[in-house]
Formats: structure tokens, C-alpha cells, sequence
């Protein structure tokens, strides 16, 4: 069985959390040995100092996995993670001086801060730039004053103690026993919830948004939305373990709880470890906390500040030799079990485009082709001004069902902005596009969210894979838009793989993957939303001649099961061959209209193309 093919025989609970191969539980054998020994070295050797460490080894690992949900996963980095830190760190306070158990308070501060995370991402993520890194400092010093000036309620600049209370009703113990248990639970708490984001679909939107938020938008993911979700998740697991380490130190104050320097030193354990994976997190920490706490305990005082230099140093050190993390060194079977979905088990060298396979088009080429149906798409009046730049006039198209529309033109003639207007990817000045949905009423989508709702599927000009993600999983991130479950996902992204020509490298990285294959899999993408509509920006540009073929195959093969195809492509071959109808755009507006031999031989197109003077000699 290869190591990414699911096994029927592995218990439902497992496959919950992403463990569904052969390689996976390895992968999960290896974090199991790695967990029991941060939680039995200290107990076996039974020092308070050593306990001191591997608590903190905890601590550190949960915090930098919580910010690795939302600046790994996601792509967005936070610099204000302490903020949720503090305020779960507060929140446990005070309720504990009003009589409630921590461990009512650690869910508390959870929600305060999730709330809170949620309102900072909203506008930043709405923006581009680097909005949300500058709001999550500028909050976390908001914070930092707040705790400072609220005395009454706080304590002020000088800090406030927490009632020793003994117990596990208050987290507070005369042992360290108790506080690594509850330290290691809450680590391992906080990797099986990024273990489940990362291996469900939550997780390949996360990624795919963060690799190309474009493409993202074309297969139906709701970028925002999901960004969101991370942070406010991220946030409410900072806070939860904030709560505990306020009780475990038993004294809390502004200067260290709204701290910046703590907040990159949590950003600092991911980058090590190896940032946007379940367990880089983890070996950051593992490696980083023991070289500073040990320095600290042997050089005492003289220390001061010393892990400040350790930590710059090993992070440098990292950025030269080792960029994508400590994970990377280990070795690629264990690489690969700790996160198959991080690391392909391929070479990971260039494909040729003469190594990918022919598509497999028998199975959607049973049925000869359809008569063309009724209207699907009506576009009135259209027109998009950039300022004194008249880039759409007064554009007017339909297309029926099962018809294929090419558009040429030179180019800047506009041909991509109507796409992105015929996406929602642009807004119109004026006109309108109305599109036949599956309930057979016509609508008016104003967003990318309302065209691929109607079935509306594209390509870009400029191919956007996933490049971080393989083949089987670019593919997914289209199949999810109607399976939401993993495996049918999967078993979706390997038929239409198949069909078109990829199967052999379903587990390759995108990224390897020749011009001709790149396109293919932006196909195969797009068709695994099931469009009953399919834009097609120059797919076949830069492909060779015997790839050109198989792609004409495969586009009449598309329009063979009843989806209307608008193709933009400058290969005249392909325009001609697979065209009903072919309408020329020339400095934003429509020249010419028709079939595919009358139109090439239309002056008002020769000039376009070739001049004045052609089209006059051609007259």
C-alpha cells in the first residue's frame, strides 16, 4: 500500500486526526515516543529544576502551536501574540479573586480573546500589506496601557499576586508534578487541535489562501472567513495557556504579561522548528528552552538577557542552513511520517513534459455531443474604466449551454478584464452579468462567492497552483467546494487525475510540475467544482505541439458533457478548431462576431492584428 492511500482497516478515531496510512502512524509513533519522554525524563529524574524546564518546554511548544494556526497555516503573522496570552493570563486572575476556579476562567479568557482576535483580523484581513502584523502590536501595547491604568481591577504597573489557594481547583500545587500534567495536557490538546485543522479541510483552505488568495477566491474558499477562524482559534488557545502559567507563577504584571519580546519569542520557536507544520513548533521549542533555561540556571544573574542572544543566534543560524526549519534535517522517512501533507515523498525534481501521461478521456467520452441548450450566460452593456483608460466598451456576449465562446484579440485589448468581470474578481462601471442558475432562474452574482455558487469555474492567464501542496491535494482544494469530507475529496482529485493525464503524480509538489502540467492541473482544479460554466484564460499558451493536441481533447471532451466553455487564446489552431462561435475584442470593444472562418477573414480583424495596411491589401 503506497503511504498516502487511506487504509479501511485504521480505527475511526485515528483517521479523525489525519492518521489514515501506513505512514501516518509512524508519524504518530514517533510524536507518541517524543511526548512520553518530555513527560517521564522529568519525572525519572525527579529535580525541581528539570521539572521548571520541561514545564516550560510545554508551555512554549502549545503557544507556538496556537500561533502557528493563524502565521504558519494561515500565512499571517502576528506579532501581538501575547495580547491573548495576557489577557487569558488576567481574565484567570481576577476570577479567581472573585471565588471561580481557573479552569472556569481559562475558558473565559478563551472567549474574550477569540472575540478579540476576531475584531482585530476583520478589517486587516479585508486589506493587503502588512495591516495585521502592525494591529496585532499596536493592540497588544493598547492592552499593556490598559493593564497598566486599571488599577482597581488589575493591580497596576507593580502587578498583582494570585491567592495561594492550594489545589487542582485553583492550578496551584506545592509539587511541580501536577503542573507538568497539566502543562503536557494542555500541549497535547493544542497539537490534536492543529493536527485536525491541518489534515481537514479547514487546513488545505488555510494553506491554498496562503499560497495564492486568487486562486483561492476561484475555488469557492471564503478567504476571509477562514483567516478568521484561525486567528480567533489561535487567540483562544494562547489565552487557555496563559490562564495556567499566571497560576503557576502566581504573580502576574503588564510588563510581562502584554510583552512584544515574549510575543517573538513565541513567533521565534515555529521559525525554528519549522513554521506552517503540526510539529516544527514542538522541536523549537524542545531544542530552544533547555539551551536558555540551562545557560540561566548555571550563569545566574550574569545571565540576564542571555536568551535574547541564544535565541538570535540559533535563528540565524537557521535562516542560512536550514530555512525551512530544524524538521527539515530530519531524516526524509520521518520527515515525511510527522506531516505527509508538509513533505511529498517524491525526488522532488522538475518533471519534463514528456514524462506526464496522456489524458485519460474515454471515461467522459461515451456520449457524442449534446445540441446546444438554452441561454446560460447574458452580458448587457458592459463597460470598466482604470481612470482615463477605457478598458471594456460597451461589451455584450451570450452563451448557451454546451457552446464554446472564444475571444481573441491583441493583447491589452481587455480580453482578461472581462474574464475577472465575468468572475467577480472586477467590479463593472456599468452593464450587467446575469447568469442562468441551476434552478433555472437567471441571477445577477455581485462577488466571486456569488459566480462560483452558479457554477462559474476559471483559470487565470498566469498559472496559480498551490505550490506548497501536491498535485492530489491542488486538486482537493477544488473537490471540497462540494465534498467536504477528506476522503471523498481525495477520491474525486484522483478520478479527474486520472482523466486528465496526472495520476502518475498525484503525491508530487505542484511546484515540479512542467508549464503544460500546470495548466492541466488548473483544469483539473476547476472541474473538480463540477462548473456548469468555464472560463479559460490561455491555457494552451506556452505548451508544446503534442501537449496542444491533448488539450484540444481535452477541452472538447469538457464540452462534450454539456459545460459552456469562454476561452481566451491567442493559439489560432485551437480557436478554430474548438470554437462555435469567436468574438474579437480590440481596445476594449467588440470588433467582430461569428463563425470561426468568417471572423478570420474580416478586415476590421486583419487590422486589429496586422495594421492599416494589411487590412487594406487584404480588401
Amino acid at each position: 500500500m503506497s503511504s498516502n492511500q487511506t487504509s479501511p482497516t485504521t480505527p475511526a478515531v485515528l483517521r479523525f486526526f489525519g492518521v489514515d496510512n501506513s505512514a501516518d502512524k509512524r508519524g504518530a509513533l514517533y510524536i507518541f515516543v517524543l511526548l512520553a519522554a518530555l513527560l517521564v525524563t522529568p519525572i525519572v529524574v525527579g529535580n525541581d529544576f528539570v521539572y521548571h524546564v520541561f514545564i516550560t518546554i510545554c508551555l512554549f511548544a502549545g503557544l507556538s502551536t496556537a500561533w502557528n494556526i493563524v502565521g504558519g497555516y494561515a500565512g499571517q503573522l502576528s506579532l501581538g501574540h501575547a495580547m491573548y496570552y495576557g489577557i487569558g493570563a488576567y481574565t484567570g486572575m481576577i476570577l479567581v479573586n472573585a471565588g471561580i476556579t481557573p479552569w472556569i476562567g481559562m475558558f473565559v479568557g478563551a472567549a474574550v480573546s477569540a472575540v478579540v482576535a476576531a475584531l482585530i483580523a476583520y478589517p486587516c484581513f479585508r486589506l493587503k500589506g502588512p495591516f495585521y502584523a502592525l494591529a496585532s502590536i499596536a493592540f497588544l501595547e493598547v492592552f499593556h496601557v490598559l493593564a497598566i491604568e486599571m488599577k482597581w481591577l488589575t493591580g497596576g504597573a507593580t502587578g498583582k499576586m494570585i491567592p495561594l489557594q492550594v489545589g487542582w481547583e485553583w492550578m496551584i500545587f506545592q509539587d511541580r508534578l501536577p503542573s507538568l500534567l497539566i502543562a503536557f495536557g494542555m500541549l497535547c490538546f493544542v497539537l490534536a487541535i492543529a493536527q485536525v485543522i491541518r489534515h481537514r479541510r479547514m487546513g488545505f483552505y488555510l494553506i491554498a489562501t496562503r499560497e495564492r488568495e486568487s486562486a483561492a477566491k476561484a475555488a469557492g474558499i471564503p478567504t476571509v472567513k477562514v483567516r478568521i477562524y484561525a486567528a480567533a482559534m489561535s487567540g483562544a488557545l494562547v489565552s487557555m495557556l496563559g490562564t495556567f502559567h499566571a497560576m503557576y507563577l502566581t504573580f502576574i504584571e503588564p510588563d510581562s504579561a502584554f510583552d512584544l519580546i515574549f510575543s517573538i519569542q513565541i513567533v521565534l520557536f515555529a521559525l525554528v522548528g519549522g513554521i506552517g507544520t503540526v510539529f516544527g513548533p514542538l522541536l523549537g521549542a524542545i531544542l530552544l528552552v533547555p539551551i536558555t533555561e540551562i545557560s540561566r540556571g548555571l550563569l545566574g544573574a550574569s545571565a540576564l538577557g542571555l536568551h535574547g542572544f541564544v535565541y538570535g543566534v540559533i535563528l540565524m543560524l537557521v535562516v542560512v542552513f536550514m530555512p525551512d526549519g530544524v524538521v527539515s534535517l530530519l531524516p526524509k522517512r520521518a520527515r515525511k511520517a510527522l506531516d505527509p501533507e508538509q513533505f511529498d515523498d517524491t525526488t522532488g525534481q522538475p518533471i519534463g513534459d514528456t514524462e506526464l501521461d496522456a489524458p485519460q478521456l474515454d471515461p467522459i467520452q461515451t456520449k457524442a455531443r449534446p445540441p446546444l441548450g438554452d441561454e446560460v450566460l447574458k452580458v448587457d452593456d458592459l463597460v470598466k474604466n482604470f481612470g482615463g483608460l477605457k478598458v471594456t466598451q460597451h461589451v455584450n456576449i451570450s452563451l448557451r449551454q454546451g457552446e464554446v465562446l472564444g475571444i481573441i484579440g491583441p493583447n491589452g485589448a481587455g480580453k482578461t478584464t472581462l474574464f475577472n468581470m465575468l468572475s467577480g474578481f472586477l467590479e463593472a462601471d456599468s452593464g450587467s452579468v446575469v447568469v442562468m442558475g441551476p434552478d433555472g432562474k437567471p441571477h445577477t452574482p455581485k462577488g466571486v462567492a456569488d459566480f462560483v455558487s452558479l457554477g462559474v469555474g476559471r483559470t487565470f492567464q498566469i498559472v496559480q497552483p498551490f505550490a506548497a501542496m501536491t498535485v492530489e491535494e491542488n486538486i482537493m482544494v477544488g473537490a471540497f467546494y462540494h465534498h467536504p469530507d477528506v476522503d471523498s475529496a481525495r477520491r474525486v482529485a484522483g478520478e479527474i487525475a486520472t482523466e486528465l493525464g496526472l495520476g502518475r503524480f498525484l503525491h508530487e509538489e505542484a511546484k515540479n510540475l512542467p508549464i503544460g502540467g500546470l495548466k492541466r492541473l488548473e483544469v483539473a482544479r476547476v472541474m473538480a467544482m463540477r462548473p456548469r460554466i468555464l472560463l479559460l484564460d490561455e491555457v494552451m499558451a506556452g505548451i508544446n505541439p503534442s501537449d496542444l493536441v491533448e488539450a484540444i481533447r481535452l477541452i472538447k471532451a469538457i464540452r462534450d458533457t454539456g459545460v459552456s466553455i469562454i476561452a481566451i487564446e491567442h493559439v489560432m489552431r485551437a480557436i478554430m478548431d474548438l470554437s462555435d462561435r469567436v468574438i474579437v475584442i480590440n481596445s476594449g470593444a467588440v470588433i467582430s462576431e461569428g463563425d470561426p472562418e468568417s471572423v478570420v477573414r474580416d478586415e476590421a480583424v486583419i487590422e486589429a492584428y496586422l495594421g492599416k495596411e494589411a487590412g487594406n491589401a487584404e480588401a
